[in-house]
């Protein structure tokens, strides 16, 4: 049986999610004064990049951007198996006293941001982390939620959500599927 798929975003409908989601961001923060965007691998860096791009466009600030890689600060890691990829961390200024956004594509049981907040532990002491996420869906097991949200959406536990973007995938979109050997 083929698997059903619906789509969630378009490339468009990521684009202006986006520039909806970098103007939160610069009102949430008063401004661009001491603010760091900072993508989680994979998807999230794309995405925090992006945001960057439209907020130089629209308040004509270069605000800097960095990337986790949060594979050595899961909960899960003894699953991965004997040799997980291990992506860069790319932090290169301190975070001591400035406000920093995680940015991610999806938002599900809230252990990816709980890692991502471990390691930037690591990094320094912000004056405040807020999280933003293009895709909030739902099913959480930490009391974690994002400040930002680009959509909500429903999404059955037999079904999961892919985001593509064109710099890893050659597409941007947001589909929901169901799992393999589901639905």
């Amino acid at each position: 049986m083929p698997r059903k798929t619906s789509v969630v975003l378009d490339a468009r409908g990521i684009d202006r999610t986006l520039r909806r989601m970098a103007d939160q961001i610069v009102e949430r923060n008063a401004g661009t004064d001491n603010l760091i965007l900072v993508g989680i691998q994979r998807r999230g860096v794309q995405l925090a990049e992006r945001i960057v791009r439209i907020i130089k466009a629209s308040e004509g600030v270069d605000v800097p951007s960095g990337a986790l890689d949060i594979t050595l600060y899961r909960d899960d890691l003894q699953t991965v198996g004997p040799r997980p990829v291990v992506g860069s961390t790319e932090l290169p200024w301190t975070l001591d006293g400035q406000h920093v956004v995680i940015v991610d594509d999806v938002l599900y049981s809230g252990r990816t941001v709980r890692a991502a907040l471990d390691e930037l532990a690591d990094f320094g002491r912000p004056a405040r982390i807020a999280l933003a996420v293009l895709i909030d869906r739902g099913g959480r097991e930490l009391p974690i939620h994002a400040d930002i949200v680009g959509r909500t959406v429903d999404v059955a536990s037999h079904q999961r959500v892919d985001v593509f973007v064109e710099e890893l995938d050659g597409r941007d979109e947001v589909l929901i599927a169901d799992r393999d050997g589901e639905g």
